[in-house]
């Protein structure tokens, strides 16, 4: 009897175990096809996976843990020499006393990030002037530190500091990290979410969040080349605060590709807040093809340039020039570039440029910078009562000429300007 009662159960936990089975194997067909095995490639690994729905706070953190291993701090060691005083106490009395030379070596901090892997090693994009000395020195040695600590020599590849970017080379590193996404900049939106991600002092993660605020901002934004600027076009606005040290990273959007290179903040002592600057992805790509093609230091800023000081006529201008009327008078003119060479002189007033009438400098400043170097901008001339058509062959603006010319006298108009 008891062998009776065994044989039912038997059958039961048989019919039970099968069922089981394929029931294990239909959900294994349906939710693993794509694990190794025969007839299937083993799964691929690739950067975090990025969160495609969810609130704004999730997908924010899920774009930083995915970007975040591909951004590096880059320190930069400069060698120069400064004068120093033998006396620190004579100019404490107006007193100028004997000087001397001396050497000096400093640091510099920025950061990057990976845009492409090599046979051996990988390229960093950066800014410029993250990896370019002062005026007088010169860089001794560039060292990128990636996020898991490792401290890698590396080199300036090619720049181009009218364009504000500089690929760094690292070699012998087979551990550098996947390259980041690069987004099309040209369809961001205003208030969408903007993430700027450095190392400034090789703090692990700097995060800051805002949105873009503004597109196409053209900014004169100072060097470390102690005295002169540089004219940025183009400029992404975002009011994510860029940190010092947080130049050369990515500005990215939620979706973890990055839309922009960090570059610099608005100055605050002029009043302004939460304006940062960055340079869109779309110039970062076209600009980083034309380095990887042509290695070295590229000065090219793609903005037109005369080679003269221009002010907006006054009247008491007027009087000084014995000119009645109105134009933009020629303050200086640069030796042996564009504008010397056409013929024209200090004193001269441009009254039209290219058949349009000029009455503020901001005007000629401006059809100067949207004539592109190579072609010829035509400007009418009044030249010690002699009117004149001059014709001008536009150069490329030199990165380092600057926009502000030396001090002038109080009674000189001081928003000249140099194109």
């Amino acid at each position: 009897m008891q062998n009776l009662r065994v044989l039912p159960t038997l059958i039961v936990g048989l019919a039970g175990a099968v069922i089981g089975s394929f029931s294990m194997m239909l959900y294994a067909s349906t939710h693993f096809a794509g694990v190794a095995g025969p007839g299937n490639t083993p799964p691929s690994v690739n950067a975090a996976p990025m969160l495609t729905a969810g609130d704004d706070q999730s997908r924010i953190v899920s774009a930083v843990k995915r970007v975040a291993p591909s951004v590096v701090a880059i320190n930069v060691t400069v060698n120069g020499q400064q004068v120093v005083p033998l006396d620190p106490f004579a100019q404490f009395f107006g007193q100028q006393g004997p000087e001397r030379v001396q050497r000096f070596r400093a640091r510099a901090s920025g950061s990057g990030f990976v845009y492409s892997r090599t046979g051996d090693g990988g390229m960093i994009v950066t800014n410029a002037h993250v990896v370019r000395p002062p005026s007088g020195s010169s860089v001794s040695s560039i060292q990128v530190v990636f996020q898991n600590g490792d401290r890698v020599p590396g080199h300036v590849f090619a720049s181009n500091i009218g364009a504000d970017l500089a690929l760094v080379k690292v070699d012998n590193y087979t551990k550098v990290p996947p390259p980041v996404e690069i987004a099309d900049s040209s369809k961001l939106e205003a208030g969408q979410w903007a993430i700027a991600i450095g190392e400034p002092f090789e703090l692990k993660q700097s995060v800051s969040l805002g949105v873009v605020s503004g597109f196409n901002r053209d900014e004169t934004i100072g060097n470390d080349t102690g005295g002169s600027e540089i004219d940025f076009k183009g400029l992404l606005q975002t009011s994510a605060p860029i940190n010092p040290g947080n130049s050369g990273g990515p500005l990215i959007d939620v979706e973890g590709r990055v839309i922009g290179v960090n570059q610099s903040t608005a100055n605050p002592q002029a009043g302004a807040q939460g304006i940062g600057f960055a340079i869109p992805a779309n110039t970062v790509r076209e600009q980083v093809a034309l380095l990887e093609k042509d290695p070295g230091v590229h000065q090219g800023t793609n903005t037109g340039f005369i080679g003269a000081a221009l002010e907006t006529v006054t009247p008491d201008l007027g009087v000084q020039l014995n000119y009645k009327g109105k134009g933009v008078a020629v303050a200086q003119v640069v030796s042996g570039g564009p504008a010397d060479q056409a013929g024209m002189q200090p004193g001269d007033v441009i009254q039209k440029v290219n058949g349009q009438d000029v009455t503020t400098n901001d005007e000629v400043v401006k059809a100067i910078k949207a004539t592109k170097p190579g072609e010829t901008i035509n400007m009418e001339v009044w030249s010690a009562g002699i009117k004149k058509l001059v014709t001008i062959k536009v150069q490329e603006r030199p990165a380092d000429v600057g926009v502000t010319l030396p001090q002038q006298p109080s009674d000189q108009d001081p928003n000249q300007q140099q194109p």
